[in-house]
């Protein structure tokens, strides 16, 4: 007597296939984006002087730069996991919009860095949606 087992839904993390060049160039992005969320990430949870600076002027206190700079730092670390890298990609997109939103309205100065990360991350999670 056989019995039927019923199959329960499986979530799949397959990645839509892209070409090879758009693959490579996913992959050249999220290494460089990986070591420049990994290096400013680090720089904010060591408290360097101009990190400390910048967070200051925003207001919220110097829990908020080092929420920030974990949250750079997995996002760079997701970013390298195949699994993770459209998630990863789009939190860092989000810290990014922030940091163009503060520029603009709190602290002054060019938004243009935060402006192209922020293109950047939306660029791979594009690429690696799921």
């Amino acid at each position: 007597m056989s019995q039927s087992v019923a199959q329960s839904p499986v979530v799949s993390f397959d990645r839509t296939p892209i070409s090879m060049p758009a693959s490579i160039t996913a992959w050249v992005l999220q290494v460089v984006l990986a070591l420049v969320f990994a290096a400013a990430g680090t720089a904010k949870l060591a408290g360097a002087e101009q990190m400390v600076v910048n967070f200051e002027q925003l207001g919220f206190g110097q829990w908020f730069r080092v929420l920030t700079g974990t949250l750079e730092v997995a996002g760079a670390v997701g970013l390298l996991i195949p699994r993770t890298t459209y998630y990863a990609a789009l939190l860092l997109a989000t810290v990014m919009a922030g940091a163009v939103f503060s520029h603009v309205l709190i602290t002054g100065g060019s938004p243009l860095p935060a402006l192209v990360l922020l293109a950047l991350c939306g660029l791979v999670a594009f690429l690696r949606r799921p």
